[in-house]
């Protein structure tokens, strides 16, 4: 552990964990100042049953509201601009994001836009590349993978382009998030399953990236422990129990992500989404044991920790006996859970490769991967996963 690095820490939310928690969104955007709130979301979860308890609420809380249900899977640009659109119509003066990490990315970078107008979304790409803070925005997740209630990062995609926009700013930090892990009892195993890996990938890249800290060491080790013991029984049934450690050791890869960044796996991933639609989790989950194994040689004390983390029995073992144990133990995790251990039954295939390989390079995440990556060597990853 460097000590003698110097090591920034922001994490602006300010978080509320507990079943029934969501029920006091309306009071909490009372006290941000809001009066009116669009609702952004997606047909699935409101069609599941998890909005009618948070709409109950507001209305309780006297907070009028319009709901925005067009949020589609790695949203696209037009679901921002279809949001914003109602918010404006509706004069609303707040933003709530109800849903996993496309509605909360949706309400984002939709208050971003709202604010300031005469930025394209395309023109957001990066870091800070707009001047003015978001409406008033609380979220509420309902998967356990994302992290996107602590996390400063919209992720849109230009469907026109196959292209997932990373937007990155301070000002799309949520100022609350409502934690409530009694939303998620009833999410189908597969959404477990690929948004639970999804969040182990958050905290393994962040443990295991050239950027990481004491803090942030701290909270993926736990959020890895965590997942390792959970996420099996919360995809099996459900129980509140697993569902709320999975919301919360999602939440807290999320806060270590926020800070340290993650590896070429959602380098990688991005592009898979983006070509063939593949679920953001899924196409993580798929990738990870193989970036893994290029990975090793660049980290391999952490990847040990990370073994040990996930229950594998490292005494005695060398630093690279026990560095290997890590792979292993993901891709038991995978095939546990019932993730594929190729993307070949999500149609992928070489026809979008080059293109595929060129959007990785534009990840920020690619100089902070502990090994030297080139176009060769992320062709030959792709590859191997598509067998």
């Amino acid at each position: 552990m460097d000590l003698m690095r110097t090591y920034n820490w922001e994490m602006p939310a300010r978080l509320v964990f507990g079943p029934g928690c969501s029920k006091t969104a309306g009071e909490e955007l009372k006290k941000l100042g809001g009066s009116k709130v669009l609702i952004v979301t997606d047909r699935g979860v409101e069609g599941a049953g998890v909005l009618s308890g948070i709409l109950e609420a507001l209305g309780n809380a006297g907070m009028p509201y319009t709901v925005y249900n067009g949020v589609e899977p790695n949203p696209s640009i037009r679901c921002v601009q279809e949001a914003a659109a109602l918010y404006r119509a509706e004069g609303c003066d707040c933003l709530l994001g109800v849903g996993g990490g496309s509605a909360m990315d949706t309400a984002k970078v939709t208050g971003a836009v709202l604010n300031n107008g005469d930025v394209d979304i395309r023109a957001m790409e990066g870091v800070g590349k707009f001047s003015n803070p978001i409406p008033p925005l609380i979220v509420v997740p309902t998967t356990c993978g994302t992290g996107s209630e602590v996390t400063l990062t919209g992720m849109i995609t230009d469907t026109e382009r196959h292209y997932k926009i990373p937007i990155l700013h301070r000002f799309i930090f949520p100022k609350v998030a409502l934690i409530d892990g009694s939303l998620l009892t009833k999410l189908p195993g597969p959404v477990v399953a690929s948004t639970g890996m999804d969040a182990l990938c958050h905290a393994l890249e962040s443990y295991t990236n050239l950027n990481t800290n004491p803090i942030s060491d701290a909270l993926d080790l736990k959020a890895i422990n965590m997942i390792s013991q959970w996420l099996r029984p919360a995809v099996a049934n459900g129980n509140l129990e697993a569902i709320s450690h999975m919301v919360l050791a999602s939440t807290l890869a999320g806060m270590g992500f926020a800070n340290t960044r993650l590896t070429i796996v959602h380098a990688l991933s991005h592009p898979v989404s983006g070509f063939y639609g593949v679920p953001h989790g899924v196409a993580n989950a798929v990738l990870l044991p193989y970036i893994m194994e290029f990975n090793l040689i660049g980290n391999l004390q952490r990847f040990a920790d990370v073994a040990k983390a996930m229950g594998e029995d490292t005494f005695g073992l060398t630093e690279m006996e026990a560095a290997k144990l890590s792979v292993k133990a993901v891709q038991e995790l995978n095939q546990d859970v019932g993730i594929p251990s190729t993307l070949k039954p999500y149609g992928v295939t070489e026809q979008h490769l080059d293109a595929m390989v060129e959007d990785t390079f534009k990840s920020g995440n690619i100089v902070l991967n502990p090994v030297r990556v080139n176009r060769e060597q992320v062709t030959a990853i792709y590859r191997r996963a598509m067998q």
